[in-house]
C-alpha cells in the first residue's frame, strides 16, 4: 500500500522534475498536508507575470456544436467559457491529471484598461476544467504567488483532506509550495474552484469546473455556455484592485467588460445552455433579451425537470451558480446583462466628488476639522462630496461644497468643445481607435437640459459618442450595427441568434480567427486598431 502511494506520487511530480512523499490521506481523520517546495530560479516576489489569454476550445481541440468521446463515457457537448482557456489534462492510468498554477496576472479587461489580477496559469478568471460524472481525477497546484493560498472545490463532495480549507483540511500552500488534490467525482453540473483566502478571491482567482453527467440532459443542447461574474475597485491612475473598497467600478463576464465582452453565437433554433457563476460581494440579476428561459441547475448540481420555473431574469447570488436553459426561435443580437443599473457602466464612481461641478476653481481649504482628517460630513466617508481635494486649510469654506450637483460639469457647448479637442489628443495613444470625430453633440440632449434637475444621467457616458467598435473588433462582433458598442458597458454581452446563413459565416470566421471589418458610423473616422 505504502509503496503503491509513493509510485503515485513518484508519477505526479517527475513530469515536474520534482519528487514528494505521500500524505496520508487516507481513511476520515485529518492528517497534516504535505507540501512540495519546487526548487525556484528566482524569488517569489520576482516571478514572472503573464498576461491573460483569451483561447477558447484550444485544449479540446473542438469547435462550437461538436461533442467528444472521452475514454469509455458518453459522449458529452463542451462547455464555452468566451476569452477564458480550457484546461488541458493528461492521463495517468485512468486518472485525467491536470495541472493548476497560482500567480499574478496582468489582465487586459478593457481596450486600454489593463489591471494586476491574481488567478491561473495566465489567466483570470482561471482556466475552466471540464470532466464527466465519475472520473478521478489528479491536480497538482503550484503557488507562484508572494504569500500562502490553499485551493477550495466548491460544492464538491470529496474526502475531508482534500476540501481546501487553510489550517483545517490542509496546511496552506507556502510561495514556492505545491499540493496535490486527488478524487473521483460522484456528481454533475455547475461548480467552480477558488482560493480559499478572502481577498485573494477578490483579486481573481476563480475558475469553472464543470463535471458533465455520465447520462446526457434531456432534452439535449446544442450550445453550452460558462460565465463567470467578477467585480473590482481600482482606483484612478491604479492598475491594482482595492480589495477592501465595496465600491465597484469594474464588473466583467469572463474576465472582460462591455463591450470588450464576447458574444454568444447561435444558430436560429438552437437549445442553449447558460451556466452563470458569480463569486463576489454582490448578487446580480442576469437578464436576457427576446427570450424565456427555464431554470434547470444551482450550484448542487441539475434541478429535477418537474421544478424548472420560467423566467427571463434570474438571481446569481454570491458563492452560486445558476443554470438556464431556453429554445433560441428569436433572431436578432439579444442584450445579456446584470440588471444593476450600475453595473451596466465603465469606471463608475463617485471619488471625484464635487470637483466636477466648481465654477470657482479649487477651493482653498475645507474646515479645521476636515483637515486633520476628521469626517464631520454626511456620510462621515472619505468618498463623499464635502472631501473633494482642498488646497491648505480655512474656516468654513467646506460648506461652500454643499451643493446640489449631477454627474458631470458639462453643458453641450463645453461638451463640444471638449470632444472636438479629444480627437487630436487621442493621436497614437491607446485610446486611439475610439470614434468620435463628426459627432454633433449637441444634437444628443435638450437645448435646456441643464434646467431639468438631475440632468445629467447618462448623457455623455453612453450612446455613439462613446463607440469603439474598431477596438474590440472580432469575429463573434460581425454584422452589429455601427456604433453599438458605445451602449454595451459593464456585465453586458450579446447573445446573437443568427439565421443559418449569417451563422455558418460568422462560424467559419471564428474557426478561421479572421478579422472582419466593421462599417463605420456616418460621419466618423474610423482609426484602425493597434
Amino acid at each position: 500500500m505504502i509503496k503503491s502511494r509513493r509510485d503515485f506520487f513518484r508519477r505526479a511530480f517527475v513530469g515536474a522534475g520534482a519528487l514528494a512523499s505521500a500524505p496520508a490521506w487516507a481513511g476520515q481523520q485529518r492528517q497534516p498536508a504535505q507540501q512540495e517546495h519546487m526548487n525556484m530560479q528566482q524569488d517569489p516576489m520576482q516571478m514572472n507575470m503573464s498576461q491573460g489569454k483569451s483561447d477558447q476550445d484550444l485544449s479540446l481541440g473542438l469547435h462550437a456544436g461538436r461533442e467528444k468521446q472521452i475514454g469509455g463515457s458518453v459522449p458529452f457537448l463542451p462547455a464555452q467559457t468566451p476569452d477564458t482557456p480550457n484546461l488541458p489534462w493528461e492521463t495517468d492510468n485512468g486518472v485525467k491529471v491536470f495541472h493548476l498554477v497560482a500567480e499574478p496576472v496582468k489582465q487586459t479587461i478593457f481596450p486600454g484598461k489593463t489591471i494586476d489580477l491574481w488567478g491561473y496559469n495566465g489567466s483570470s478568471p482561471g482556466p475552466t476544467i471540464q470532466v464527466t460524472q465519475g472520473d478521478r481525477v489528479r491536480i497538482i497546484v503550484d503557488n507562484h504567488l508572494p504569500e500562502p493560498t490553499s485551493m477550495h472545490w466548491h460544492g464538491f463532495e470529496i474526502p475531508f483532506a482534500m476540501d481546501g480549507g487553510p489550517g483545517i483540511s490542509q496546511d496552506p500552500i507556502r510561495p514556492g509550495g505545491r499540493f496535490v488534490y486527488e478524487f473521483t467525482l460522484h456528481q454533475e453540473g455547475t461548480y467552480f474552484y477558488h482560493s480559499h483566502m478572502a481577498m485573494q478571491e477578490m483579486m481573481g482567482m476563480l475558475g469553472a469546473f464543470i463535471m458533465h453527467p455520465q447520462t446526457r440532459y434531456e432534452p439535449r443542447v446544442d450550445k453550452d455556455f460558462v460565465i463567470l461574474l467578477q467585480e473590482y475597485a481600482v482606483l484612478p491612475n491604479n492598475s491594482v484592485p482595492n480589495t477592501m473598497n465595496m465600491e465597484f467600478n469594474w464588473l466583467v463576464f469572463n474576465g472582460k467588460a462591455g463591450p470588450a465582452t464576447t458574444p454568444l453565437v447561435v444558430r436560429l433554433g438552437d437549445r442553449v445552455r447558460l451556466r452563470l457563476i458569480n463569486l463576489g460581494m454582490d448578487h446580480h440579476p442576469i437578464h436576457l433579451h427576446g427570450h424565456t428561459f427555464y431554470v434547470t441547475g444551482t450550484e448542487g448540481g441539475r434541478i429535477p425537470k418537474e421544478l424548472w420555473y420560467p423566467g427571463n431574469t434570474v438571481l446569481v447570488g454570491v458563492a452560486q451558480a445558476r443554470d438556464f436553459e431556453f429554445v433560441a426561435d428569436n433572431p436578432g443580437d439579444w442584450m445579456l446583462h446584470c440588471h444593476l443599473p450600475h453595473h451596466m457602466m465603465n469606471q463608475m464612481s463617485s471619488n471625484v466628488g464635487p470637483l466636477t461641478r466648481l465654477r470657482g476653481g479649487m477651493p482653498a481649504g475645507v474646515s479645521m476639522e476636515n483637515g486633520m482628517g476628521m469626517l464631520t460630513g454626511t456620510p462621515g466617508v472619505p468618498t463623499q462630496d464635502d472631501y473633494g481635494p482642498s488646497l491648505g486649510r480655512g474656516l468654513g469654506v467646506g460648506s461652500t461644497n454643499d451643493q446640489p450637483m449631477g454627474n458631470t460639469p458639462l453643458s453641450p457647448a463645453k461638451a463640444k468643445a471638449a470632444m472636438e479637442g479629444m480627437e487630436h489628443a487621442m493621436q497614437g495613444t491607446q485610446h486611439e481607435g475610439m470614434q468620435m470625430k463628426g459627432m454633433n453633440m449637441a444634437a444628443d440632449v435638450s437645448p435646456d437640459a441643464n434646467r431639468v434637475p438631475g440632468f445629467p444621467q447618462d448623457a455623455y457616458m453612453e450612446g455613439p459618442m462613446m463607440a469603439m467598435d474598431s477596438m474590440v473588433q472580432k469575429p463573434e462582433n460581425y454584422g452589429l450595427p455601427p456604433g453599438w458598442s458605445g451602449f454595451m458597458q459593464g456585465m453586458m454581452t450579446f447573445v446573437r441568434v443568427l439565421a443559418p446563413g449569417q451563422y455558418d459565416q460568422v462560424m467559419e470566421q471564428i474557426r478561421k480567427g479572421q478579422r472582419q471589418p466593421m462599417p463605420n458610423m456616418p460621419g466618423m473616422h474610423d482609426h484602425a486598431p493597434t
